[in-house]
């Protein structure tokens, strides 16, 4: 898409273009399947990532930031790394990953959402 512009156009204008457009709704779609089905899937998905996610009560301790000071006593927040900081967030991002992995194997992709009819 090319956006073609006479005029300057101000930066709260785009920073709200910008922001719209990162708020659109998605779903999943797939060529010739019939709603119900997609959401059989996506049922079907989201169970399965559920129970590999929570299979193990807790795959890493939970940890947030360290807060630490400098020399000149400046704080800054250090993210734990290593063998026992989970890399990838929490369970439920997990989850949530385990998810989409599972329907893009089925063949379905995600697309901006078609607006309600009322």
């Amino acid at each position: 898409m090319i956006l073609v512009v006479q005029y300057p156009m101000k930066p709260a204008f785009v920073a709200l273009a910008v922001l719209a457009a990162a708020c659109t709704p998605m779903d999943w779609a797939k060529k010739d399947t019939a709603a119900e089905q997609v959401q059989a899937d996506l049922r079907e998905c989201e169970d399965a990532a559920f129970r590999e996610a929570n299979a193990i009560a807790h795959p890493y301790p939970t940890m947030g930031p360290v807060i630490l000071q400098d020399s000149s006593g400046k704080r800054f927040n250090v993210y734990p790394t290593g063998p026992f900081a989970d890399p990838y967030g929490e369970r439920f991002m997990r989850q949530a990953r385990l998810a989409r992995q599972c329907m893009s194997k089925k063949g379905y992709e995600l697309v901006p959402a078609e607006p309600k009819k009322n």
